[in-house]
């Protein structure tokens, strides 16, 4: 056998001889048991030492690329499977990023970042990254910050439960995929309609049957079809922003009790309520019997923090814990010790009650901007609550072209109709109001009219 390498680069010779033999074997250049030349005369022919061959042979022999037999030399071995291996491609230019022409982005997920107390977590990220700190946090979160959203949710939403009930996840999309796993794909779920599109598109991964109830002006209604796990956001709809009416909530309750269905809760904006008494949650109305409750740090304090909880029935608890004994915890450890650390000196409900008054104040810019801008064509629905509104468009003009002016504008605004698991009649759009600041919001709203009017 004769072998033609050609050396280039500045990779050791024994490398590349290696290389080019591997990849001669791979691309079935070179047949099964046909034999190598010895190293002797392979280093004659290739004019380098007898020592750089062996080191290439003893790498492909390692790898199991060629095999040796005693006085004989060396052979290329046979695979018992076809595979092949594409020699690498030259690596290409990084993609370059595109430029970012939006100017104003009125995403309904964004917070106001600056008013993040960087300083205070700072000191208290020192404090906890530590090499005590670097395991892992048991399945269900660190029990000190169980503990702390048990204390908390009794405080704000009256409803009282164990921390043993309490489990800490990295998000709502996971904690409700773990109901699900839990569950079973024969349940049945019940989704607002219009809805959380990421809670549809869980549902949908899991392998659910999902039946979508249509909400009115009192919150979702109550399921006419077998149901047997119920998903509402009653505190404020998502997408539409209506506050559950005190009646339609007992009559919820009602139908979870007679039919032995769950109730999911997501209580993501309780605690930006602007206008009208606070009603209380479902959880605190049965106190967690037919109620699963959802709640989550990312609107008070910053999304990326990625930490949120789940509150199940006591009836639930041990069953569900016997399912997940040989999961991990999906949240750091770090950020739980932090937070816990942040709830129990009392600075977590100091900057909730900073923040009611930011988004207070910058909810009141917007609706004043809507009101100086805009015509009576453009309806404004759900402003008693949370950090988003909808505006409704006039029949003229549609939510694609909408979308598409504001966008050339250098605006995003967020289309409603991707909430819908039905097509809707109605031209309507999210207006998120968090992360932009009150200068931001009126420069924007008033740009946006020049393009819509």
């Amino acid at each position: 056998m004769e072998l033609s390498i050609l050396f280039s680069g500045n990779s050791p010779k024994y490398v590349q001889i290696y290389e080019e033999i591997k990849q001669a074997i791979l691309m079935k250049k070179l047949s099964a048991h046909e034999q190598l030349p010895s190293k002797r005369m392979l280093a004659n022919t290739l004019n380098v030492s007898v020592h750089t061959i062996k080191e290439a042979y003893e790498q492909l022999l390692a790898e199991g690329y060629i095999y040796s037999k005693e006085r004989s030399g060396y052979f290329i071995a046979s695979f018992q499977f076809e595979w092949l291996q594409l020699p690498q491609k030259d690596k290409q230019a990084p993609i370059q990023p595109l430029t970012n022409t939006i100017k104003f982005d009125f995403h309904n997920g964004h917070v106001d970042k600056d008013a993040f107390p960087f300083s205070t977590w700072h000191k208290l990220m020192k404090k906890h990254f530590n090499a005590h700190n670097l395991s892992t946090s048991p399945w269900q979160g660190e029990a000190t910050l169980r503990q702390d959203i048990a204390h908390y949710v009794e405080r704000s939403r009256g409803v009282m439960c164990d921390a043993s009930q309490v489990f800490v996840y990295s998000g709502t999309q996971t904690q409700l995929q773990a109901l699900c796993h839990f569950f079973g794909q024969l349940t049945q779920v019940g989704l607002e309609e219009p809805g959380f599109k990421r809670v549809h598109a869980t549902l949908l991964q899991c392998g659910l049957p999902i039946h979508a109830i249509p909400v009115d002006n009192s919150g979702i209604t109550v399921p006419q079809t077998e149901v047997h796990m119920l998903y509402t956001t009653p505190a404020h709809q998502f997408p539409l922003g209506m506050v559950m009416s005190m009646e339609r909530r007992a009559q919820l309750l009602q139908w979870a009790t007679s039919n032995k269905a769950f109730i999911i809760e997501d209580d993501y904006d309780s605690e930006f309520r602007y206008k009208g008494l606070p009603i209380p949650s479902l959880a605190k109305l049965d106190q967690l019997q037919r109620v699963i409750y959802f709640g989550t740090f990312s609107k008070i304090l910053i999304s990326s923090l990625r930490i949120s909880y789940m509150i199940l029935p006591q009836s639930l608890v041990e069953a569900f814990t016997v399912f997940n004994q040989e999961q991990k915890s999906t949240v750091s450890k770090v950020d739980q010790l932090i937070l816990a650390d942040f709830i129990e000196q009392g600075l977590f409900e100091k900057h909730l009650a900073k923040m009611r008054t930011i988004y207070r104040k910058k909810q009141l810019a917007l609706l004043a901007a809507i009101s100086t801008h805009f015509s009576d064509d453009f309806q404004v629905i759900g402003e008693k609550s949370g950090l988003h509104i909808i505006l409704k468009l006039p029949q003229w003009l549609s939510e694609d072209e909408g979308l598409r002016r504001a966008q050339v504008a250098g605006i995003n605004v967020y289309p409603c109709s991707t909430s819908f698991l039905h097509p809707s009649k109605n031209n309507m759009v999210i207006i998120g109001y968090g992360g932009l600041s009150i200068a931001q919001i009126e420069e924007g709203i008033a740009l946006l009219a020049t393009v819509w009017q």
